[in-house]
């Protein structure tokens, strides 16, 4: 098998892989929302807003502080009213949820307070954390977080809302209904609007092959940058231990002690 001949069937291979996964894998639901129409679907399904309009996509968004760690938003959307709106898929029940909205809602707040503005000029911020399992164990498919002063009466608004949704609960709403079909993401139910046009074209059209033959690429290339990067980033670490023993050794050679050595 020549080379070229190899590369096309690891290609083939990574697209079947996408089209066998469903909208509750990160990368698939990332695919499919960043048609608007679909990511419009879901949005007013989960807000109830049957007017909603979507301006805006951004999928796999990275945003990136040169002091902090990263965050890689899996959508971000923006209506026509400003408000924005993060989808998240948590599969594995082992990270600390909570913070982890609290990060994500931190990071998309920097990127949008411009300089010059107030804090007025924060927009509306929905994070809608998505997950195969109850997290909080609530017997609800909808867990919105509430926020109230000590009189457990008064609202305290600042402008981020955050709703736990899972498709472990099946309680008959709409919501529930969706979740279900995110779980199987059969291309033959069109139950479900533009979103089951997006998956059916995705999973069962040419031009929706080409679509995921594309979006596979970037996520192997990307992956094998962060790999360099990460090899890199390792290979100047070892240099630099490797360089730091050399001197202690000197130093102790020359007769310094090691508490010596340790505080030059």
């Amino acid at each position: 098998m020549s080379e070229e001949t190899g590369r096309i069937a690891a290609r083939e291979r990574r697209v079947e892989q996408m089209r066998s996964l469903t909208l509750m894998s990160d990368t698939f639901m990332s695919v499919a929302l960043r048609d608007i129409p679909a990511c419009q679907y879901v949005l007013r399904i989960l807000t109830g807003i049957e007017s909603l309009k979507v301006k805006e996509v951004r999928t796999q968004y990275r945003i990136s502080k040169t002091d902090s760690r990263d965050a890689i938003l899996d959508v971000l959307a923006e209506d026509a009213s400003g408000k924005l709106y993060n989808l998240e898929i948590q599969r594995l029940n082992t990270v600390d949820h909570a913070r982890r909205t609290r990060f994500y809602g931190a990071m998309i707040d920097s990127v949008y307070l411009e300089k010059g503005t107030t804090y007025a000029d924060l927009p509306e911020v929905y994070i809608f954390y998505l997950s195969e399992t109850d997290i909080w164990n609530k017997k609800l498919t909808v867990c919105e977080v509430k926020k109230f002063l000590p009189d457990e009466k008064t609202p305290y608004d600042d402008g981020l809302h955050i709703v736990y949704i899972n498709a472990a609960i099946d309680d008959g709403t709409k919501i529930a209904e969706m979740m279900q079909y995110f779980k199987t993401s059969d291309p033959n139910d069109r139950t479900h609007g533009e979103l089951s046009e997006r998956v059916h074209y995705l999973k069962r059209e040419e031009g929706g092959r080409s679509e995921m033959c594309e979006v596979s690429e970037e996520i192997f290339k990307e992956g094998v940058e962060e790999g360099r990067a990460e090899g890199r980033a390792e290979g100047r670490a070892e240099g630099r231990l490797t360089n730091l023993l050399e001197n202690v050794k000197k130093l102790m050679a020359r007769g310094m002690s090691f508490d010596e050595v340790a505080d030059t």
